[in-house]
């Protein structure tokens, strides 16, 4: 089953090689953020916007700079911290790492990024929690899950995702903000649409349960192709790449061959 109202094809959005092009295709996500809240009663400003910057190079991310942006999503450590050191006299521009974390890795995550949207591991938690008082900084961290069954995927199972959170204020560096997915991707929107019920579903148990220091109050879930319908069914933050900076020149098994996410 397929939507013959379904949003433009991101893949096809020319890339934006100018702060006012950046800037239009801003103001065009941002526009379908406000209808997607007003066709469910929901505030926009409920709705935060994570531009997603992965592959695209310094002088670019100048331009979004220009165009207004200040928080930007990296899925590859490496990557992000690169740009985040090139991009150091931009003072105020901060980084969310949202791809999957390995735990020789998170002294980096520990040392630049202001949010990490994909803990799956206690042992990944340890590891941060461990570096970040090595840096004397908190971080604040959403819990992946896979809400898609797929086993390509990252994250953990809706049903081992209570016991996880559990286990979180044990990471007092940790400031734990919500929920984070990668729906299916596919263009039966009943299926994508099915993963994003059942994060809001997750939400509310895990709010019930009400673990003590622990805030599952956000969900960021919705990508380039299905941030609309995420918004529908209650996401807080959208991860938008390529409809804010044009389509990637190669696909994405280019970049990450093991990677199913897709912003």
């Amino acid at each position: 089953m397929t939507d013959a109202s379904a949003p433009p094809d991101p893949h096809s959005t020319p890339t934006a090689t100018s702060a006012e092009a950046i800037g239009r295709n801003l103001d065009s996500v941002r526009a379908r953020i406000a209808a997607a809240c007003r066709r469910v009663g929901r505030d926009p400003g409920a709705v935060r916007l994570l531009p997603v910057s992965k592959t695209v190079p310094e002088e670019r991310i100048r331009m979004a700079y220009a165009a207004g942006c200040r928080y930007l999503g990296e899925n590859k450590v490496q990557e992000a911290m690169g740009k985040h050191d090139a991009l150091a006299d931009l003072t105020d521009l901060k980084w969310s790492v949202i791809g999957h974390l390995q735990t020789n890795k998170a002294k980096y995550v520990a040392r630049f990024a202001s949010e990490f949207q994909a803990l799956d591991s206690l042992r990944v938690a340890e590891a941060l929690d461990r570096r970040l008082e090595v840096e004397g900084r908190t971080l604040d961290v959403f819990v992946q899950v896979n809400s898609s069954d797929e086993e390509s995927k990252f994250g953990l199972t809706p049903a081992d995702a209570p016991a996880f959170v559990r286990e979180l204020p044990d990471y007092p560096r940790l400031r734990v903000r919500g929920l984070m997915t990668l729906a299916l991707f596919s263009s039966d929107t009943v299926r994508v649409r099915a993963c994003f019920v059942r994060m809001r579903e997750l939400r509310e148990r895990l709010r019930d349960a009400a673990v003590d220091g622990v805030s599952i109050e956000e969900l960021s879930m919705g990508m380039s192709g299905d941030f609309e319908a995420a918004i529908e069914e209650g996401a807080t933050v959208v991860r938008v790449g390529q409809s804010i900076f044009g389509a990637r020149s190669l696909p994405d098994t280019y970049y990450w061959p093991a990677d199913n996410s897709r912003t």
